[in-house]
């Protein structure tokens, strides 16, 4: 299955719909989208970091997520009322230093449902920090 938008045009979109992404600074940004897969980065900064220095839960779970929504945008098109229906991560170990890259593949994109896995690691490590799924609700076309 083929892209219908490209990495710009999503981050286009993004920014137009959803500007409070970047309230904190920069830090997303969509690396590739290919067939069936998108892979996000996060350069975190302070605000992302939990005790320890360490990149907190909930950042790599907005990460997760929005690389969810990049991959299904990615292959419906601009559907800004796409949204999550539900959402599991597993946290495998403490991430490392730098930025994260979470690869979201899609495992079913049906009319109405688009269920997805997001894979979470260091930039250049092979070994998880995260995996999580999710399922959104697509509004009818």
């Amino acid at each position: 299955m083929q892209p219908m938008m490209t990495a710009a045009e999503i981050s286009d979109m993004l920014d137009k719909e959803f500007p409070q992404i970047h309230a904190g600074g920069r830090v997303y940004a969509i690396d590739s989208v290919s067939s069936g897969e998108a892979v996000l980065r996060l350069s975190a900064n302070d605000l992302h970091l939990r005790p320890g220095g360490t990149v907190s839960g909930p950042s790599m779970m907005a990460l997760a997520d929005l690389a969810a929504y990049v991959v299904i945008l990615a292959h419906i098109g601009p559907v800004a009322l796409a949204v999550t229906t539900s959402f599991n991560i597993n946290f495998l170990r403490k991430p490392s230093q730098g930025d994260l890259l979470a690869t979201c593949r899609l495992l079913k994109l049906g009319k109405r449902l688009a269920v997805v896995e997001c894979g979470i690691a260091g930039e250049g490590e092979d070994e998880l920090a995260a995996h999580a799924t999710a399922t959104y609700s697509v509004p009818p076309r």
